[in-house]
């Protein structure tokens, strides 16, 4: 499968709400919605465990994808994701790299090739 990355630079092809949506797989769906409801404290269902990859207009997307100001951002840029943003490094998405570090490389990663 070709890698799939986000706007924030989360690698969608790998994240299990979108290979179980590739795949159809309701079992992957419970296991996700269990690990994401302890690891995040919230009440996740299998049926919250959807997502087409936060690039892609329609279908449906993980929740948080219709309120997510990094994503938006990128969307009225008209840029595929962060790495391509001449503001590269702005608050938004620095905020979330402190949680999320592994995205922040991915980004890092596709900016040296630019």
């Amino acid at each position: 499968m070709e890698k799939i990355i986000s706007a924030c630079g989360i690698i969608c092809s790998g994240c299990p709400a979108f290979i179980a949506t590739l795949n159809d797989d309701e079992e992957m769906r419970k296991k996700t919605a269990e690990e994401w409801s302890k690891m995040y404290g919230a009440t996740i269902s299998p049926d919250d465990i959807y997502c087409v990859g936060c690039l892609e207009e329609t279908g449906r997307h993980i929740g948080h994808c219709s309120e997510c100001e990094i994503r938006k951002c990128t969307k009225d840029k008209g840029i595929l994701n962060c790495s391509y943003c001449d503001e590269y490094g702005c608050e938004k998405i620095t905020k979330f790299h402190e949680m999320v570090p592994e995205a922040k490389n991915e980004l890092d990663s596709i900016r040296k090739t630019l």
